[in-house]
């Protein structure tokens, strides 16, 4: 009989990658949806908050830390769902979310129009799409990684994040886009409610692609499913896998921060430093970098095939807690436009040795039957306390003048995860996706005990 734990890769390359964009593509929707908020928000913030109110943009970027809080929720339920009945229909049900809340978005009225219920119906919308967000992540994680052939599991996942910057990337080039063919006033009045129609007319497209796309459960792993309260058991997770749980944790905390800080707080630095002598260049700096920052997504997951997950993470850990400071003290007084793209850059290929390889690292943390709740929950909760915040705890520190006790808190997190990273991690070892049945032997061995994390 199969190994119920064993996952449902096809047979061939060719099938693997035509898995991994459909299961990606989804991800690149809900991630542009998320960071079309953060490219536009300096435009729409007028339609929901008084152009009076100087906490406007503060209110803004505490929405979108807000939404952060319903990651957990979202990973909870659906990976609840994906564990029970299978990653395809969970990915196809977040994204529905996704694509109506973007619409109701993209024509809610303006705050002179029907008053505090503008800011009310974009919370809502925004929780439901971190609802949504939550559920994405673990199971589109789950999905590359299992769907993927062994031998090219890294390079494959690494698609993971590909699409996930992909969608700011586009968000971006939206952005830049309407501001050489159109003017500011534009933006603010009707180009970032195309901005938002788009993510969700991108989402229903996304929907009629992922009825073709293989399940990555194998059918041992569904039928076993039906007849058990353990999948997808938030009591089986935190009963058995805690240790797992707690090594997800840890493995997110520094990655997320980090993550936000360069890639959401970077861009906006730079582009409210030529915001007065060159908005265009600031854009076309961003875009490019994480341009870049995409590309290499691949490449980190090829080259983790080839020498471990290990030594990526532990080269992310010692560079951003050597470099962010240069990101956050140096950055905001470069007026030289190469500069600051050397500087961003080189951020965001210290940030690639923990984006390429998370997906399959915390995958290959758990069995099955939990593994789309344990990435996912995990995730969320560092992701939330963590990588959410981050742009809010930035704007805050920068207007009370303590850039520098933010710079201590992201360098000490990300630090903290270094020493995962350096004292509990293999390059080289037994894992649930890998070798399920050595896993649940070590797992039942009385007394034996083993980290978890043999990547």
């Amino acid at each position: 009989m199969a190994d119920i734990d064993a996952p449902n890769p096809p047979s061939d390359l060719r099938r693997s990658v035509s898995n991994t964009i459909k299961g990606s593509a989804g991800n690149l929707v809900e991630w542009y949806d998320v960071y079309v908020y953060s490219v536009f928000a300096a435009s729409f913030e007028h339609h929901f908050f008084s152009p009076d109110n100087k906490n406007a943009d503060i209110y803004i970027w505490a929405i979108f830390a807000l939404t952060f809080l319903m990651r957990p929720v979202g990973s909870w339920y659906f990976g609840r769902y994906a564990d029970r009945k299978g990653r395809r229909a969970a990915l196809a049900l977040s994204v529905t979310i996704m694509s109506l809340c973007s619409f109701v978005i993209a024509f809610t009225p303006s705050r002179l129009s029907i008053g505090e219920w503008a800011a009310v119906i974009l919370i809502l919308c925004r929780l439901l799409q971190g609802f949504a967000t939550g559920g994405e992540y673990g199971t589109s994680a789950t999905y590359l990684s299992e769907a993927a052939v062994p031998k090219h599991r890294g390079f494959l996942a690494s698609f993971h994040y590909v699409t996930l910057v992909g969608g700011h990337v586009l968000a971006q080039a939206l952005f830049l886009a309407l501001m050489l063919s159109t003017s500011k006033d534009a933006i603010g009045d009707w180009g970032w409610r195309l901005a938002f129609a788009i993510g969700g007319v991108g989402a229903l497209v996304v929907l009629w692609m992922r009825r073709t796309m293989d399940e990555s459960m194998s059918q041992d792993a569904i039928e076993s499913a039906k007849k058990t309260k353990d999948s997808g058991s938030m009591v089986e997770l935190l009963r058995h896998y805690w240790k797992e749980l707690a090594a997800c944790f840890l493995v997110t905390m520094g990655g997320t921060v980090a993550f936000y800080a360069y890639s959401i707080n970077g861009p906006n630095i730079i582009k409210a430093t030529f915001a007065q002598s060159d908005p265009v260049t600031g854009s076309v700096i961003s875009l490019v970098a994480l341009t870049i920052l995409m590309v290499l997504q691949p490449i980190g997951g090829f080259i983790s095939d080839r020498i471990g997950r290990r030594t990526l993470l532990v080269f992310f850990g010692v560079g951003g807690t050597l470099f962010t400071w240069v990101i956050f003290t140096v950055l905001p007084h470069t007026t030289n436009a190469m500069l600051s793209f050397g500087i961003l850059t080189v951020g965001f290929i210290i940030l690639t040795g923990y984006t390429s390889i998370n997906a399959v690292v915390k995958a290959e943390l758990f069995p099955t039957h939990v593994r789309a709740l344990g990435v996912g929950f995990g995730y969320a909760i560092a992701n939330s306390a963590f990588g959410g915040t981050a742009p809010v705890f930035y704007s805050a520190a920068l207007h009370s003048g303590q850039v520098p006790l933010f710079i201590t808190y992201v360098t000490v997190l990300i630090f903290g995860s270094l020493l995962v990273y350096l004292f509990l991690l293999r390059n080289r070892g037994v894992n649930w996706l890998d070798h399920p049945e050595e896993m649940r032997r070590r797992k039942d061995s009385p007394g034996h005990r083993v980290f978890p994390m043999g990547v």
